[in-house]
């Protein structure tokens, strides 16, 4: 795996949060404050700072024809995984941005992706890819 990232975003509820990421999500929580809770996101650290008010939301980018918010950010899992995580929430009935679908299917960079917003409306996107090596693929 490559160096993990680091990434803090704005929450307005650190409960909620923990329901998203914790519960939902399945991430391990780390270190916490009264303000703020370190996330293990899939191998990464992912720190949500507790905020009076959430940023201007999210504008959005068209691909696929698609409303794709920006900014947003993700993980990439494989193919399997990927399927696993998106029955996951369709079972705990979250609301998708963009419902699971496989894009470029068939071609260069076949992927599988969803987007949903966490409780304080930060986007994120999810990729499923069968073949690594497709990542960068152009």
């Amino acid at each position: 795996m490559p160096a993990p990232f680091h990434l803090a975003i704005p929450v307005i509820s650190l409960s909620a949060s923990d329901a998203f990421y914790g519960a939902i999500l399945g991430c391990e929580q780390g270190r916490s404050s009264a303000h703020w809770i370190d996330w293990n996101f899939f191998g990464h650290q992912l720190v949500t700072h507790l905020v009076a008010e959430m940023p201007k939301l999210p504008a959005h980018n068209e691909v696929d024809s698609k409303a794709v918010p920006v900014p947003h950010f993700g993980i990439i899992l494989n193919m399997r995984e990927w399927k696993a995580l998106a029955q996951k929430l369709l079972e705990a009935k979250q609301t998708f941005v963009i419902d699971p679908y496989i894009r470029f299917e068939g071609k260069v960079g076949e992927q599988g992706t969803f987007f949903l917003l966490d409780p304080s409306g930060n986007a994120l996107e999810f990729k499923g890819f069968a073949d690594e090596s497709q990542i960068f693929a152009s």
